[in-house]
């Protein structure tokens, strides 16, 4: 489900790239600059499965696609964990 399209305080924050999110870049064939830009154009957000985490629900490339984030409220970071094709 859908969260609200109100966006969390976090949303702004600065973002940081995870190490595993750094290495499905290469592997899913996507930059830096594709996933901010991914983050840029979401289309909404959901809880994730795992606690403090939510998916963002974007496309990139014509397709959908998720990325997982976890906010940081100790380093006011937004930090990217992973990113997947829904398809």
């Amino acid at each position: 489900m859908l969260l609200s399209m109100t966006w969390p305080e976090w949303w702004t924050w600065e973002l940081e790239i995870s190490p595993h999110v750094l290495k499905r870049m290469v592997d899913r064939q996507f930059t830096e600059s594709d996933l901010r830009q991914m983050i840029d154009d979401a289309l909404g957000l959901s809880e994730d499965n795992r606690e403090g985490r939510f998916q963002v629900h974007t496309t990139w490339d014509n397709r959908a696609w998720i990325v997982i984030v976890e906010p940081d409220p100790d380093a006011k970071t937004l930090v990217a964990v992973t990113a997947y094709d829904v398809e």
